[in-house]
């Protein structure tokens, strides 16, 4: 009895702290001891790099969004990297016409990580800000960006992600956005502590002479890049004013597989970069536990807490705690019963989205182990006649070779 009792406690402790504990932690953090940056009104030249494959609908407006920011002209370059497209993309993007716009167009499609190794070295900008097809930047983005890389301490910038709630949007949606509001506030206290954990994948910046080069077959860049800059002694930081607009995908299942490949490439990544595992070598150590780790392991911890209350459901207290999971399973099935109710019901909408990401933190490792979840990622689409997305082959074997000396840019 007590064995189990023990496990029921270690489990809601577990939770509790993923969930609750850590973000209140890296909120007094930052409250009591932030770190402070410098900005200027310098601005770096910039190149801002997409990775486009089959986007030959949307590079156009893509192109035209970047060009119409608040950046000097003269200081900005976009590069439209086509990875192997079986569409008009490059031809779409060499028609925009503008001087500032360079198109390289790759014969075969072998994934975001490969284009990446050979386009950013090429890069006019010190500072290449990393983006995708799909999402729009607000007109300040660019300039929010580059204004944090004033001080020499920082090496790479996550902007933020909008997620707008588009037509045909499901009752999971209220769910994933609830979601994302409460990573950007641990992301956002992270980086007053230090630096965050990752970056956002739709906007983010780094200095160029600081990019190593990636696998091919990694799946999360957003993670791997920003932490090998965390490694090489620079801060990564989140900046709330760079904007990038997206839709969340339309339906439970879209947002299911959209979660399913990030956390397989989080299994990938913790397996292969052993450096994050030591905490002499990854200074953000307990960031990465408390933030990636744990989030990975909660449903297992939830799995043994249901199991031990429910041996224990012959005492009166632990009767009373299994009831209250009992209402919560029963919300998040009510949740999947109602998953494409256009009415918002919170009660329901929100256990159903947290069950359905901890289902597909299981699904991930699975696939994961498996290997069935390749970099290859096919863009979840609002148009259902458009297709989009990345691949990727054979890995690099020298995506960890880091010096662990400062490098100061150029």
């Amino acid at each position: 009895m007590d064995a189990l009792a023990t496990c029921f406690w270690c489990s809601l402790a577990i939770l509790s702290y993923s969930y609750l504990g850590y973000p209140a932690l890296v909120w007094l953090w930052a409250r009591r001891r932030p770190k402070r940056t410098r900005q200027s009104g310098a601005l770096p030249r910039l190149s801002v790099v997409i990775v486009a494959y089959n986007e030959g609908h949307r590079i156009g407006p893509r192109i035209e969004n970047i060009l119409q920011q608040e950046y000097p002209a003269d200081r900005l370059e976009v590069i439209i990297a086509s990875d192997g497209s079986r569409d008009d993309t490059a031809g779409r993007a060499r028609a925009v016409g503008a001087a500032q716009v360079r198109v390289v167009e790759f014969p075969m499609h072998r994934g975001k990580s490969a284009v990446l190794d050979e386009v950013i070295p090429t890069a006019r900008g010190d500072v290449v800000v990393l983006a995708d097809a799909r999402q729009r930047f607000s007109p300040g983005a660019l300039r929010a960006l580059a204004a944090r890389f004033a001080d020499p301490d920082v090496g790479a910038v996550s902007g933020e992600l909008m997620l707008e709630r588009g037509p045909g949007g499901s009752e999971v949606a209220q769910g994933v956005d609830v979601y994302w509001r409460y990573e950007k506030f641990i992301r956002r206290n992270e980086s007053l502590i230090d630096s965050t954990v990752g970056a956002t994948g739709a906007i983010y910046a780094v200095r160029r002479v600081l990019f190593r080069m990636i696998p091919a077959d990694i799946i999360l860049d957003d993670v791997l890049v920003p932490m090998v800059i965390v490694r090489q002694g620079y801060r990564v930081l989140f900046e709330p004013r760079a904007l990038a607009y997206d839709q969340i995908t339309p339906s439970a299942r879209g947002e299911f597989r959209r979660k399913v490949r990030t956390l397989a490439g989080n299994f990938q990544l913790l397996r292969r970069a052993h450096w994050l595992w030591n905490p002499r070598a990854n200074r953000l150590w307990l960031q990465l536990i408390s933030h990636k780790l744990c989030r990975l392991l909660c449903p297992w911890f939830m799995l043994a807490a249901f199991l031990s209350n429910l041996l224990l459901v012959g005492q009166p207290a632990y009767r009373v705690l299994f009831i209250l999971q009992l209402l919560f399973y029963a919300a998040a099935l009510c949740g999947a019963v109602l998953r494409n109710s256009q009415r918002r019901n919170p009660l329901v909408n929100l256990p159903y989205a947290f069950c359905l990401l901890n289902l597909a933190a299981v699904i991930g490792l699975f696939e994961w182990l498996s290997g069935r979840q390749a970099a290859t990622w096919e863009v979840t689409s609002l148009n259902p006649a458009a297709a989009g997305g990345f691949a990727g082959g054979a890995g690099r074997p020298d995506w960890v070779a880091v010096a662990d000396r400062r490098l100061r840019p150029k």
